[in-house]
């Protein structure tokens, strides 16, 4: 059976320009998987989480479920250009449940923004009159996999917290905000 060449060349222009589609799929990423790993303090400790956004049908699903737990977040982030680093209530070994409802950090008037390190600095703040929060109906499976290490694109000093604990990042290092990752797929 002989092919005419036009035809032939049709199909092969076809087959590469599918293939370069497949291929910028691939390079843009996905929050999933890897690339939904971010930092998160939980009582004063920073950690590494996986982070991955449900559907609207399985987040209506889950919120059934009163065993979530809370991701508190500040999408805004911190004088300087700086991320806020979310804050989680749980980890294994102290009731974690995969299922977490979002809850919104935002700092009021006369209060600049700062860096919270628990659920416990959150609720002080909270009863001060430092912040609100606003529940956003977003709910999310997350899994604590393992100790943060953070960087920025700028050298920047990144505190634990009380303990005086400081950590300098530099500019080959990482950091991600839930805020920031989110900001990139909507």
């Amino acid at each position: 059976m002989r092919v005419p060449f036009a035809k032939l060349l049709l199909t092969l222009g076809v087959l590469i320009a599918g293939a370069s589609a497949l291929q910028g799929v691939a390079r843009a990423g996905s929050p999933n998987g890897v690339a939904g790993r971010m930092p998160a303090y939980y009582d004063h400790r920073l950690f590494t989480i996986n982070f991955f956004q449900l559907t609207t049908a399985q987040a209506t699903l889950l919120a059934k479920n009163g065993q979530q737990n809370t991701i508190y977040q500040s999408d805004p982030g911190l004088p300087g250009g700086q991320p806020f680093i979310s804050v989680i209530d749980a980890v294994p070994a102290d009731g974690m449940n995969p299922l977490w409802a979002e809850v919104q950090i935002t700092f009021t008037a006369g209060h600049t923004p700062r860096q919270l390190f628990s659920d416990d600095e959150i609720a002080a703040a909270v009863a001060s009159g430092e912040i609100t929060l606003a529940p956003t109906n977003e709910m999310y499976r997350c899994s604590v996999i393992g100790v943060a290490s953070i960087t920025t694109s700028s050298s920047a000093t990144i505190s634990t917290g009380p303990s005086g604990t400081t950590t300098r990042a530099t500019s080959s290092t990482r950091i991600g905000s839930w805020g920031a990752i989110k900001a990139l797929y909507r």
